[in-house]
C-alpha cells in the first residue's frame, strides 16, 4: 500500500514541481551564504541599479547585491519555518497522544488549552511576545513553535482516538504491555502519517508570520531575510521596485511550494484515501 501511495505521489505533477522549488530553495540556503561569504553587506555597485547582467536582481539603496541579500534571506527564512515547523510537530504529537489515550479529563484539560491557543491572534501575540522578550532567530523559531503545535495536537488525537480501538491494540494488551508501551509502540508510530504532512503546511504558516514580523522590525537587524528586504525596499518602490517584488515574489513561491506540498502528500497518504 505504501509502494502505491509513493507511485501516486511521484507520478503527481504538483508534487514533482512543489519538491523540486523545495530542493532548490533548500540548496540555495545551504551553498549560496558558503559562495557568497562575507559579501552579504558588500557594496558592489552604485545604488538602485536595475536588474541587469551584473547585477542580476539589481541593487538596493546602499549599492548592495539583491541577489546576495536574498540567498542569505532564504536561509533565514527557511531555517525559521522547518525548525519551527519540526518543533511544533513534535510538540504536538506529545500532547496529542496524551490527550488521546488518556483519560477523559486529561483529554479534557488538554482539548481547552489547545481551544485557548487556537483562538489567540497568532501574529499579534507573536509580536506581544518578541516586543516583550526581544528579538532573535532562535526566540522567534520557540514562539511560532508555541503558537504552531495546536494543529498537529488535535490531528494527532483524532488518530490516536480511532486507532486505539483497533483489535491489534487489544491484542497487545492481552499479550501484558502495559499502557505507555502501547501508546509509543503501538499507536503513535500508526498515527504519525497525516500528523506529518500537516508539519510540512506549517513551515508554510512559519515562513509567513516570521516575515511578517520582519516587516514591522520585530527582528534582530543584524540578521538578514526576506520580510526586511520588504521593509525596507517598501520606501523606494518607484525608483528600485525590485527591491520589493523579489522578497515577496520569493516568499510567495517559498510558501506555495511548501502548502502545494504538504496538501498533495496529505491527500495521497490519507489513511480514509482510495488506493
Amino acid at each position: 500500500m505504501r509502494d502505491r501511495r509513493l507511485v501516486r505521489l511521484l507520478s503527481s505533477s504538483v508534487a514533482i514541481l512543489s519538491f523540486g522549488v523545495i530542493l532548490v530553495l533548500l540548496g540555495c540556503a545551504v551553498i549560496g551564504p558558503i559562495v557568497y561569504s562575507g559579501q552579504e553587506l558588500a557594496l558592489t555597485s552604485a545604488s538602485l541599479v536595475p536588474p541587469s547582467g551584473q547585477s542580476w536582481l539589481g541593487t538596493d539603496e546602499l549599492g548592495r547585491d539583491v541577489f546576495v541579500q536574498m540567498l542569505f534571506g532564504s536561509r533565514t527564512s527557511l531555517l525559521v519555518g522547518v525548525a519551527a515547523a519540526v518543533s511544533a510537530t513534535l510538540v504536538g504529537i506529545a500532547i496529542g497522544a496524551i490527550a488521546g489515550f488518556g483519560s477523559n479529563r486529561v483529554d479534557t484539560v488538554v482539548m481547552r488549552v489547545t481551544e485557548i491557543f487556537q483562538v489567540m491572534p497568532s501574529f499579534v501575540l507573536a509580536a506581544v511576545i518578541v516586543a516583550l522578550w526581544g528579538p532573535g532567530t532562535m526566540r522567534i523559531i520557540l514562539i511560532i513553535a508555541i503558537l504552531s503545535w495546536p494543529q498537529t495536537a488535535r490531528l494527532m488525537r483524532g488518530e490516536v482516538l480511532r486507532i486505539k480501538s483497533l483489535d491489534y491494540v487489544n491484542a497487545a494488551r492481552c499479550l501484558g504491555m502495559t499502557e505507555t508501551q502501547i501508546l509509543w509502540r503501538e499507536v503513535v508510530p500508526n498515527a504519525l502519517a497525516p500528523v506529518l504532512t500537516v508539519g510540512t503546511l506549517i513551515v508554510g504558516q512559519a515562513i509567513l508570520l516570521e516575515a511578517g514580523l520582519a516587516f514591522f522590525g520585530l527582528t534582530s537587524p543584524d540578521v538578514a531575510s526576506w520580510g526586511k528586504m520588504l521593509n525596507s525596499g517598501q520606501r523606494f518602490f518607484y525608483q528600485g521596485w525590485w527591491l520589493s517584488v523579489f522578497p515577496g515574489l520569493a516568499i510567495f513561491v517559498t510558501v506555495l511550494a511548501f502548502n502545494l506540498a504538504g496538501d498533495k502528500v496529505a491527500e495521497i497518504f490519507n489513511p480514509r484515501s482510495e488506493d
